[in-house]
């Protein structure tokens, strides 16, 4: 059986792709320190033992892969940019707990290392943490290699692109071998029936809707073909994209169309949605990872 370690789980994405899969899976520890994520995963996975909110400082377990998505507030574009740097204290700068983490195994080391995170790691205020990342992965004895994917070319209506950082024990991981999916039609995860509290009634949201001007902040996107990036609050703007509903009316998308555009099923949110709310659910889909992306990655690694 497959044994993972899931740092910054949020709501277990790379599980579910596992799950779907058909990959015998064991989570030998998932650690997640915001309590209504844990309440969704934990519903979600209702036939095994809760896991309890947790931290990644100090912790010592021996995993087959080990998977993070540390914080990316303060190296995204749309952030406050405070970086990552080792010991500055932002949200970020976890990523080097992963690091302290895989040192504290000792000889015995995961085979496969995945850390997702937003392109920001890429610009120039970032590249030096990341690189940095890298030379480190490299001294613990692995092979990186990393790619921009998009969740469009994996099935996923959404505009997505993310950094995916894939460290090996062996040869570099083959990015070019990954199988594309055509993009399925926004119209398979629009809801048919969508209460009126969704319908944009503020004044300062319609504004922008027919507002050229770009930037963050800009205009409301409407949504032809795909999505925009699912964020994790949609009554602001920019969002995810607005639904026309006619009549000159739009729409948010709901927080199901949010789970389902990142990958999820009907089931997994309805078991979520029992125990969270609708922000929660919200800032949930926002801060996870597209599921059919990790389903082409495992399909090749495992």
């Amino acid at each position: 059986m497959l044994q993972i370690l899931e740092l910054f789980g949020g709501i277990g994405s790379p599980r579910i792709a596992l799950r779907n899969l058909g990959i015998p899976t064991k989570s030998i520890d998932y650690v997640e320190i915001d309590q209504k994520a844990v309440d969704s995963y934990n519903a979600i996975f209702a036939n095994e033992l809760p896991f309890k909110t947790q931290s990644v400082i100090n912790w010592n377990l021996k995993p087959d892969i080990l998977i993070h998505g540390s914080p990316c507030q303060d190296i995204s574009i749309a952030g406050q940019k405070l970086g990552a740097d080792k010991g500055s204290g932002t949200r970020s700068s976890l990523m080097w707990e992963t690091l302290n983490i895989i040192k504290q195994m000792g000889i015995w080391k995961p085979r496969i290392v995945i850390w997702e995170n937003v392109k920001g790691v890429l610009h120039k205020h970032m590249r030096k943490n990341f690189n940095q990342y890298l030379d480190e992965m490299e001294k613990l004895g692995y092979s990186n290699n990393f790619e921009v994917l998009d969740a469009r070319e994996f099935g996923l209506p959404q505009f997505r692109q993310r950094v995916f950082t894939i460290s090996i024990l062996g040869e570099p991981f083959n990015f070019n071998v990954l199988k594309r999916q055509q993009m399925k039609s926004i119209h398979e995860f629009l809801e048919n029936e969508v209460s009126s509290e969704y319908t944009i009634n503020q004044p300062s949201m319609l504004a922008k809707i027919n507002n050229d001007s770009t930037g963050f902040g800009g205009r409301l996107k409407k949504i032809d073909e795909y999505a925009w990036t699912i964020t994790t609050k949609q009554l602001r703007c920019p969002n995810s994209g607005i639904v026309d509903i006619g009549d000159g009316k739009f729409r948010l998308l709901t927080p199901k169309e949010c789970w389902l555009l990142q990958g999820y099923d009907v089931q997994d949110y309805e078991k979520a949605s029992k125990v969270n709310g609708k922000t929660a659910l919200y800032k949930q889909a926002g801060n996870s990872i597209p599921v059919g992306i990790f389903e082409s990655l495992f399909e090749v690694l495992i």
